[in-house]
């Protein structure tokens, strides 16, 4: 009997449980200690609202008063701010988006407001296209790294948009831009317009 058993434990190959013991059935730590049931939980100050920016100091007494008195306008003189302050700060203009192959049907179109044109007449341009008319053969590559520089476009896109030429490289850009790209492409030997 004593050599069966000792064969069976030399040629016999140990089970899992016989190699981890008690330990891998365990369920229940006995040296677990309970949280003090008289203890309060911790109570953490969480903002109202998530600022990614950090806090920001308090507006001045001037912003203040700037806005108790905005607060107390008339509704149809509050309307008057925005477009004041956008003109009076030379903000560019708000592009109006294509609708170009859209049914906008009753809404809008180009049929919907027929006295619009005439009102937009008067008022001055403010955003303005820059076209591309010419260009010297041997500048190409010049006029090419210009476009690039302005409109971010890639090498091939660049390219390609200067071989359309007459294209136009810019739309709804102030004044000033578009007479900084014109002077531009042209010390680089092309010929850009604004319209």
């Amino acid at each position: 009997m004593k050599l069966v058993r000792l064969v069976k434990a030399v040629c016999a190959r140990p089970s899992i449980r016989e190699i981890m013991g008690p330990l891998h059935v365990r369920t229940f730590q006995h040296d677990f200690v309970p949280r003090d049931p008289n203890a309060k939980p911790k109570r953490f100050k969480y903002p109202q609202v998530y600022d990614p920016y950090g806090p920001r100091p308090p507006p001045s007494d001037k912003v203040v008063e700037l806005a108790e008195r905005i607060a107390a306008l008339p509704p149809e003189e509050r309307r008057q701010i925005g477009p004041t302050l956008t003109e009076r700060l030379r903000h560019p203009k708000m592009q109006v988006i294509a609708d170009e192959g859209m049914d906008l049907g009753a809404q809008g179109g180009a049929g919907a407001g027929a006295g619009a044109p005439k009102a937009e007449e008067k008022k001055e341009k403010t955003a303005f296209d820059v076209k591309l008319e010419k260009f010297d053969a041997a500048a190409k590559i010049k006029v090419i790294k210009e476009v690039r520089a302005f409109t971010n476009l890639g090498l091939k896109e660049a390219k390609e948009l200067v071989e359309k030429a007459p294209v136009i490289l810019k739309q709804g850009i102030t004044k000033d831009e578009a007479n900084d790209i014109m002077e531009k492409i042209k010390a680089a030997g092309g010929v850009a317009v604004m319209e």
